[in-house]
């Protein structure tokens, strides 16, 4: 039985994601409602096989709908999204208005499913490094407890949108033809370059993007006391984001281990190859669903065996985006 469905910000990296991701896991609906901002209205746009016309974003946009995808930034989710609510649709959103509100459940379907029906009207999409980093840390802290996180983010231009990951294929062509590179999407040259992640800082000094990953996994992991320190980079990558990540476990655990556990974890694929120095890159997970992982060894500056280093990488307009929205709608049907 299909249902009707609206994607909010339809035109965007996130929703042309989604559209993609609807066709190849057969999700079945009804009825589609595209939806942008005014400036993309009368645009075409396709979902298995039949072409949808992209209508304005409003208020009234969500009669007779069940499903509302959003994608659409988080002040319009703040605007419209309660809107959606109030007309019977079910919301997931993508954006970061509501993934602090107790009342909204924050969900990655690979570790806390069972938070979902708990919705009332809204449900909430994790940051895009979040999902990445604990869908193969769950696994790890379910059969051994984390004590500490300590996660440094590699962060393709995807993150920013269709917008960057365009500027970082322009900059690319200007700098390689000798001329001064223009920024618009980003404060700073994004090729051949590396920067601290563009977010908001903090009066504590973080960002809002390395908060958003310590708040988000403690309240997922339904762990308040779980401590956790992140420093959020970008790169010049167009997309799939890696991450370092250092584990401190309450008991000992050997990186064998460590790797049975993660080669049955759904959502995980490990790519693990000492010998050929060969582990997870954004070339491997870009347009993949699993977040790869590999470098798996012990911490030696741990004692006891308790310490683990990973490294992560996954496409972070699917898994870390679009794929876990739909994920999330699955369930709802």
């Amino acid at each position: 039985m299909g249902c009707n469905l609206a994607i909010a910000g339809v035109t965007g990296a996130v929703g042309q994601e989604f559209l993609k991701i609807l066709e190849q896991r057969d999700f079945p609906f009804d009825s589609l409602k595209a939806l942008a901002s005014s400036r993309s209205v009368g645009k075409e746009i396709e979902c298995k096989g039949k072409k949808y016309i992209v209508e304005e974003l409003t208020r009234n946009s969500f009669e007779d709908i069940d499903i509302a995808l959003f994608s659409a930034g988080g002040a319009r989710s703040k605007e419209f999204a309660p809107s959606a609510a109030k007309a019977g649709a079910i919301v997931v959103d993508n954006s970061s208005a509501f993934r602090m509100d107790p009342d909204v459940p924050l969900i990655i379907p690979e570790i806390n499913p069972q938070q979902i029906q708990k919705h009332k009207g809204i449900i909430a999409n994790p940051n895009c490094s979040t999902i990445i980093a604990i869908v193969p840390v769950w696994p790890l802290h379910k059969a051994n407890p984390v004590k500490r996180m300590v996660i440094s983010t590699y962060q393709a231009a995807s993150g920013a949108g269709y917008p960057a990951m365009l500027e970082l294929q322009e900059q690319s062509r200007q700098i390689l033809e000798g001329q001064k590179p223009s920024c618009r999407a980003f404060p700073y040259q994004i090729a051949f370059n590396v920067f601290s992640h563009n977010s908001a800082l903090g009066p504590n000094g973080y960002n809002a993007e390395e908060m958003k990953m310590v708040n988000e996994t403690r309240k997922i992991f339904d762990c308040p006391d779980i401590a956790i320190t992140c420093t959020c980079v970008r790169i010049p990558v167009l997309r799939a984001h890696c991450e370092s990540i250092n584990l401190e476990f309450t008991d000992p655990i050997t990186d064998e281990q460590v790797r049975d556990l993660l080669s049955t974890a759904p959502g995980v694929s490990v790519i693990d190859d000492r010998e050929n120095n060969r582990f997870p890159m954004p070339v491997d997970a870009s347009g993949k669903d699993d977040v790869f992982v590999g470098r798996i060894r012990q911490d030696e500056s741990i004692p006891d065996n308790r310490g683990i280093n990973l490294w992560v990488s996954g496409d972070q307009l699917r898994k870390g985006a679009a794929l876990n929205a739909v994920q999330i709608a699955e369930k709802l049907i």
